[in-house]
């Protein structure tokens, strides 16, 4: 029987220590170079980034709750790309959940303890602004966290990285350059992340827009600081499967968020294995 792993939210460094030397014996591999994050409906996109070398349940690398959202998984994949070592979350945990924002940020910093320098977000997001279709694919260039909630509340580890992180390029500028030189016809947008579980009523909608959001969800803030505080480059993809409350004139549903998801998955799966290659 391995050690027990630290907890996440009271350990976080040394959860995310032990969580990576599991993943390097689990794996076979001393270390890896990119970490994919799927966002809802995103699973099948794992199956267009390369051969799967192992796929393990996520607690038996110990600090990871089960996801209990419809569209995620429990599972972590470890896929060789060509030369490089891929790391791909098959779903993840959200502060509605309950979870401390160090259980939601745990995925991340145990990328970064295993070697990652680069962290993909991937999410489904409410679109705001016009002109801006379902199945569409929108890059973060930046983020409004409104969710009340913070990874590095608590005391200052500075193992984890600094108290104070500069977050003016949270979503690396060069990431997404290099994402437009794949598909130039990437849009980028701001993203407002909101706490959840509930859908955003029309009037936050408006608000987040005044704000300058272009895109609403419920998740990718908390690990994103987690990544950059770290030290990682991120880069982040949304893919539009809903307009926003307010603006598409029908009620949401996550049914119907899953749906479009699956839709587009292989496609998006595609995009990121191919930004990947090129990292």
């Amino acid at each position: 029987m391995p050690s027990p792993v630290p907890d996440p939210t009271t350990a976080p460094h040394d959860a995310a220590a032990a969580s990576a030397a599991r993943l390097a014996e689990l794996s076979g591999a001393s270390r890896h170079d990119v970490a994919v994050v799927l966002g809802s409906g995103w699973k099948p996109a794992a199956d267009r980034m390369g051969q799967v070398v192992v796929e393990r349940p996520l607690a038996d690398l110990g600090g990871f709750p089960d996801a209990a959202v419809e569209g995620h998984g429990s599972t972590f994949r470890s896929i060789a790309a060509g030369d490089r070592r891929l790391l791909v979350f098959m779903g993840r945990v959200h502060l509605y959940e309950g979870h401390h924002p160090n259980v939601v940020a745990h995925a991340v910093r145990t990328a970064v303890a295993s070697g990652c320098a680069v962290v993909v977000l991937t999410n489904a997001a409410g679109g705001l602004r016009p002109g801006m279709a379902i199945g569409q694919p929108v890059l973060i260039s930046d983020h409004v966290n409104l969710t009340g909630r913070n990874p590095l509340i608590g005391p200052a580890d500075e193992r984890l990285g600094p108290r104070f992180p500069d977050m003016t390029d949270a979503y690396s500028a060069r990431l997404r350059e290099l994402a437009r030189s794949v598909e130039p016809d990437l849009e980028e947008g701001v993203y407002a992340g909101l706490l959840g579980p509930t859908y955003e009523t029309p009037a936050e909608v408006r608000m987040v827009g005044t704000l300058g959001a272009h895109l609403v969800g419920m998740s990718t803030v908390t690990e994103t600081i987690a990544a950059v505080h770290a030290g990682a480059e991120v880069l982040a993809i949304s893919l539009v499967t809903n307009l926003a409350a307010g603006i598409g004139g029908e009620k949401l549903d996550h049914a119907d968020v899953l749906a479009v998801a699956a839709a587009s998955a292989e496609r998006m799966g595609a995009l990121v294995a191919t930004l990947v290659g090129h990292l």
